[in-house]
C-alpha cells in the first residue's frame, strides 16, 4: 500500500469516530427503520454557485494539433476490459460550421503494466456529432473527433499505464493510468465508490470533486445531469433558470463549448478513475428533428452492447461483488418496453453468489421529499418498483433533487426490512437552486397536475389511499421513510465490505474534506429476504 492509500485510509479512520453515535459504534440498517431528521440550512446559503467561465485556465484547450485531449477511463460489463475515450481536433460553433472527418484521425491506445513498456495496442472507433437548429440567428455546433477504445484481456485489480491518440502524426498523449476492478467475487470489491449527482462545472463544482479526489475513488457514478451546458444560448450567455429568463425562445437551445470545458475540468480525475455515467434531464438538449441526447450518447463510452442494452440510456456492469444496474428516466420504462425487457433479462442473469450486492441507478428519484420534483418519477416507479424489490435491490441511488436524502428501508411508500435504501445525492454543485422546501411543511404540497415529467409524460401521481397520508398528495410531517435529509452540496463514498456489509457516507462541501455529514452501515439479510 502506497503513502496516500495508508494517508486516505488513516483519515477514513478519524472521520469514523467523528461520526458514530454516542455510543460509539456506526448505525447500520438494522437498528432501524430510524426517526426521520431534517438537518436545516441557512436559505441563503448556495457556495459559490457561478458556473466557471471559459477563461479559466482548467477550462481552456492547452491541446495542439490533434494531440488528444478530455481523456477519461469507463468500465466495460466485466472487469477484464475498460473503456478509453478522449477527442482530438477543435471544436466549430457559428453559422457555416464544416464537420470534421473521424477518418483521418486514428484512435490508438498504447498500454502496458509497466510504464516503461507499453507493449500491448488495441484500435477503436472514432465518430463526431453535432447541435443544430433550425431557426436563423442560432449558432450551430459540431464537436472534435470522439475517440472510443476498448482494451480487453486485462488482469483484474491491477494497475495499468496508457497512452492515447495517433501515432502515425506524433500526437500521442501523455502516459496516464488505470487500475482495473476487482475480479466478480462475493470477497472482493472496490475500496471506494465515489457518487456524485447534478454536477455542473460552478465553483461549487470545483469543491465536490476537490473533496471527491482527496478521498480517493475507484470508480466514480454520475447520476444524470453532467454540464448543464442546456443553462445557455447559443450565443453562450446562461442563466440559472433558463425558462426565466429565455421564455420567449422558440426552442430550448444549449452551448455545448460547456461540454468541452467540463470534459478538461475533469479529465485529471477521469484519465486515472472510470467514470459511470447515466443520462439526467440536462442531457436532453433538443435540436433539429427533435433529435436529443446527443452529447451525451456521443462523448461516454457505455457497456451497452457487452450488457445487452441496445440502448445508451441504460446498461449494467461489475464491479467486485457488485452488480450495478445503470437504468433510463428519460427512455421507455412500461412493462411492455425494451428497457423493462432489457432489466427483467439482466437481473435474471444475475448470480448472488458471486456478486451478492445489488445497485440501482437512475436519475429522477422516486422516494424523495423535497417540493422539487416531488412524485415527478411516480410513473417509473409504479413500472419498474416490483421487479427491482423481487431481485432484492439492495441501495437505489439518485440525483435530480438539489439536496442529499437517505431513505429507510422501503417499497411502495411502506417501510419494509426487504425494501432497498434509497438516497438521492444530486447534490453536485450546479448553478441552479439548492432544494430547500419540503413538500410536507405547510403551504408546500404541489398540485397534483403540475408534477408529471414535461419529456415522458404519463400521470400516476394520485393522492394516497392508505397510510399517514392516505386521502392526500403529501404528507403533513416528515414521511416515515425519510431517514435522513438536509439542503446542502456535497458527494458520496461507498465502501462495500463484504457480502453483508457497505459502509455509505456522504460528505457536504462547506465541511473539511475529513468530515461526515451522514453515515451508516448498510446491512443485507438474504436470508430474511430471498428473491423471489
Amino acid at each position: 500500500m502506497d503513502s496516500s492509500m495508508n494517508i486516505a485510509a488513516l483519515s477514513l479512520c478519524i472521520m469514523l469516530l467523528s461520526s458514530v453515535s454516542p455510543n460509539g459504534a456506526i448505525p447500520t440498517t438494522l437498528d432501524g427503520p430510524f426517526k426521520p431528521v431534517t438537518v436545516p440550512l441557512d436559505k441563503s446559503f448556495r457556495g459559490n454557485a457561478v458556473d466557471l467561465p471559459g477563461t479559466d485556465p482548467r477550462v481552456q484547450r492547452i491541446a495542439k494539433g490533434f494531440e488528444p485531449e478530455q481523456i477519461s477511463v469507463s468500465l466495460s460489463s466485466t472487469p477484464d476490459s475498460v473503456w478509453i475515450s478522449w477527442i482530438t481536433g477543435k471544436y466549430q460553433i457559428g453559422e457555416n460550421i464544416k464537420p470534421l472527418d473521424p477518418k483521418t484521425v486514428a484512435s490508438v491506445v498504447q498500454y502496458g503494466i509497466a510504464r516503461s513498456q507499453l507493449e500491448n495496442e488495441r484500435k477503436g472507433y472514432s465518430l463526431i456529432y453535432n447541435q443544430l437548429y433550425p431557426f436563423e440567428g442560432l449558432q450551430n455546433y459540431t464537436s472534435g473527433i470522439i475517440h472510443h477504445v476498448r482494451l480487453r484481456g486485462l488482469q483484474p485489480d491491477t494497475l495499468y499505464h496508457y497512452k492515447c491518440g495517433d501515432p502515425s502524426i506524433s500526437a500521442m498523449s501523455d502516459i496516464h493510468y488505470f487500475r482495473t476492478m476487482p475480479a466478480s467475487s462475493p470477497s472482493s470489491y472496490p475500496a471506494r465508490i465515489g457518487v456524485v449527482g447534478d454536477l455542473g462545472l460552478t465553483y461549487n463544482t470545483t469543491s465536490t470533486i476537490h473533496h471527491l479526489m482527496a478521498n480517493h475513488p475507484d470508480l466514480v457514478l454520475l447520476i444524470g445531469d453532467a454540464t448543464y451546458a442546456d443553462l445557455y444560448r447559443t450565443n453562450g450567455i446562461g442563466a440559472d433558470c433558463y425558462s426565466c429568463s429565455f421564455a420567449n425562445t422558440l426552442i430550448r437551445t444549449t452551448y455545448q463549448p460547456r461540454w468541452d470545458y467540463w470534459g478538461r475540468f475533469m479529465e485529471p480525475l477521469v484519465s486515472r478513475v472510470p467514470l459511470m455515467m447515466i443520462e439526467g434531464n440536462h442531457e436532453i438538449e433538443q435540436q433539429v428533428g427533435n433529435k436529443t441526447f446527443a452529447a451525451y450518447s456521443a462523448r461516454f463510452a457505455f457497456p451497452s452492447k457487452e450488457s445487452g442494452s441496445s440502448s445508451t440510456f441504460y446498461y449494467s456492469f461489475n464491479a467486485g461483488g457488485i452488480h450495478f444496474v445503470m437504468l433510463g428516466s428519460y427512455a421507455n420504462y412500461d412493462k411492455y418496453g425494451d428497457q423493462y425487457k432489457w432489466l427483467e433479462n439482466d437481473l435474471a442473469k444475475v448470480d448472488r453468489t458471486v456478486t451478492p450486492w445489488l445497485v440501482a441507478t437512475w436519475h429522477a428519484p422516486w422516494y424523495s421529499t423535497y417540493t422539487a420534483h416531488y412524485r415527478e418519477a411516480e410513473c417509473m416507479r409504479v413500472a419498474m418498483e416490483e421487479l427491482l424489490y423481487k431481485n432484492r435491490v439492495d441501495i437505489v441511488f439518485n440525483g435530480h433533487v438539489h439536496a442529499y436524502e437517505r431513505s429507510n428501508r422501503v417499497y411502495n411508500y411502506t417501510l419494509d426490512p426487504c425494501g432497498p435504501v434509497h438516497i438521492t445525492v444530486g447534490d453536485g454543485g450546479n448553478r441552479e437552486k439548492m432544494a430547500i422546501t419540503h413538500a410536507d411543511e405547510p403551504g408546500n404540497c404541489p398540485v397534483p397536475s403540475s408534477t408529471p415529467d414535461k419529456f415522458m409524460g404519463g400521470f400516476c401521481a394520485f393522492n394516497f389511499t392508505s397510510g399517514p397520508a392516505a386521502g392526500k398528495f403529501c404528507w403533513d410531517k416528515q414521511p416515515d421513510y425519510s431517514a435522513y435529509r438536509e439542503s446542502s452540496f456535497g458527494h458520496g463514498i461507498l465502501q462495500v465490505k463484504n457480502k453483508t456489509h457497505a459502509l455509505w457516507t456522504w460528505h457536504r462541501n462547506q465541511d473539511a474534506y475529513n468530515s461526515i455529514g451522514d453515515v451508516i452501515y448498510i446491512v443485507r439479510q438474504p436470508e430474511r429476504c430471498p428473491i423471489e
